[in-house]
């Protein structure tokens, strides 16, 4: 048995050897385990982790909850059991075998922490969570508006009263790239865990001490192999919280928003909840889970309340339009159904407006255009909701 499967299979026995042995050279376990100590960017306040762990020693049920994009999802991994979210819950059950471990993996492939704001009561926080990670690093864009949007993902799972523990995790791209400074600046509010596979990884492979095709298998998503590193790093600050000087048994009131509450207070609305004021040339579509159109000139008219209104929408390469959306007698905006990437569709969420009257209703106006990209053969268009930050 080689140095990194023996370094591996004490948390990871769900494992084949197979997978700790592919055909290149894997780092040794030293390599690994340097990688797991640079990941530790933040122990945070340990008193949440402390009261998790008393849960879980108590026995019991013990919830793992997990949300995030593909990388949470277990896109590129070979197994359900070798995604790093199914890793980390085995290592609760390993820790704490009086606890009845279960995980809700709410990862979602292609969206970020906008749209991850409006459903997190109803994909995760409905199952009452005692442990959390959030991992959107990768997904999110690298700008304010991210930290605005995680924050309020972030307040709304501290607010919940069985006072769940939440980490943030901290992945990264091919190039090395993420969205850290602005996620680590939440955390560092809140006095979140946080951890960075980014940080662990990147100084040894800009050095060319090791190769991201060891951890990676395309331009983000980790291999098997990669995964099992995810977790390590996780598991490398938890066995780091137990072992640290008892905390207080306390739960302390939310800070002052870092930069905003909108996202605190959302609403939800799939494509099936949508009541339209007005509808020509639009069907709802069980089957696509959306409202949708193919003639130039369809309209369909919307009401909602909300500081800020977020658009959902279906792009893919394919036979797809655009559509003008205006909101009140705002600016229009034009949101195209169509992109060049090769690797599928996916759940596109923007802002159509900030900055609104919360209390008044607010008109959605989206109009089909003739107009479309030149590479596309069709003007369909697919909306899959809306959502509202900063509502009532």
């Amino acid at each position: 048995m080689n140095p990194i499967t023996r370094s591996l299979l004490p948390f990871t026995a769900v494992l084949s050897l197979m997978f700790v042995a592919p055909a290149y050279a894997v780092p040794t376990a030293p390599e690994v385990d340097a990688v797991v100590a640079r990941s530790l960017v933040s122990m945070g306040d340990p008193s949440r982790l402390a009261q998790a762990f008393a849960r879980a020693a108590r026995g019991g049920k013990f919830v793992v909850g997990v949300i995030g994009g593909s990388i949470t999802q277990g896109a590129k991994a070979t197994a359900p059991a070798h995604r790093y979210p199914n890793l980390v819950a085995q290592w609760w059950r390993d820790a704490f075998p009086k606890a009845e471990v279960s995980l809700v993996n709410a990862g979602i492939g292609a969206t970020g922490s906008n749209y991850g704001a409006l459903r997190v009561q109803r994909d995760l926080l409905s199952a009452q969570p005692d442990f959390l990670i959030v991992e959107y690093a990768c997904n999110d864009g690298d700008s304010p508006a991210c930290a605005e949007t995680l924050e309020g993902l972030v307040r709304q799972i501290l607010k919940q009263p069985h006072a769940p523990a939440v980490m943030l995790l901290f992945m990264t791209k091919r190039t090395g790239g993420n969205t850290q400074e602005q996620h680590a600046r939440v955390g560092s509010h809140y006095h979140l865990p946080m951890v960075s596979f980014r940080d662990g990884l990147w100084p040894k492979v800009k050095s060319g001490e090791l190769k991201m095709d060891d951890f990676l298998a395309d331009e983000v998503h980790p291999n098997d192999f990669g995964h099992a590193v995810a977790a390590r790093c996780v598991t490398h600050l938890l066995k780091e919280a137990q072992s640290a000087p008892p905390a207080k048994d306390r739960t302390d009131p939310l800070p002052a928003p870092l930069t905003t509450d909108a996202y605190e207070h959302t609403a939800l609305q799939e494509a099936a909840d949508l009541k339209p004021l007005t509808s020509s040339g639009w069907t709802f579509h069980p089957e696509l889970k959306a409202w949708h159109a193919e003639q130039p000139g369809s309209i369909l008219e919307l009401s909602v309340k909300g500081r800020s209104i977020l658009f959902m929408s279906h792009v893919i390469r394919g036979a797809m339009g655009r559509a003008k959306v205006q909101v009140d007698d705002l600016p229009p905006k034009t949101i195209d159904g169509w992109f060049s990437g090769t690797w599928g569709g996916y759940r596109s969420t923007v802002v159509l407006a900030e900055g609104l009257a919360p209390e008044t209703p607010h008109r959605i106006k989206i109009e089909l255009l003739e107009d479309k990209n030149p590479e596309s053969t069709g003007h369909g268009f697919s909306i899959y909701g809306l959502g509202e930050a900063g509502v009532p």
